[in-house]
């Protein structure tokens, strides 16, 4: 189900809501799911950067090409590793085939 809401309108839908529970609960361990979901762009990119090749269909059925590119924009240091952060710029065509990826993002220390 493909869908064009924001992360906080899928907060609201049931089915959503469950399928980034499932993530939240798998990859951010950490934290209880309710903890993980007060910042939905960091579940989704955790499981962008460590999910199988399940999760990324399913990342792509469930939230769609527009908000999987959101997280993206959005990442902050140390969310994605390198070897993601250029599968998902060439995947979602945010890079086109052969130019060079942006550099991951970077701490910034005032």
């Amino acid at each position: 189900m493909v869908t064009t809401m924001t992360i906080a309108q899928l907060l609201d839908d049931p089915a959503q809501r469950a399928f980034l529970t499932r993530l939240a609960r798998e990859y951010i361990w950490w934290k209880s799911p309710s903890e993980a979901l007060a910042y939905p762009h960091r579940v989704v990119a955790q499981a962008m950067d460590l999910g199988t090749w399940d999760d990324v269909l399913a990342l792509e059925e469930h939230l769609g090409p527009s908000l999987l590119r959101e997280v993206l924009v959005r990442a902050e240091a140390g969310w994605f590793h390198p070897r993601s952060w250029h599968f998902w710029h060439y995947r979602l065509g945010v890079v086109p085939p052969g130019e060079a990826v942006p550099p991951l993002p970077k701490r910034r220390i005032p």
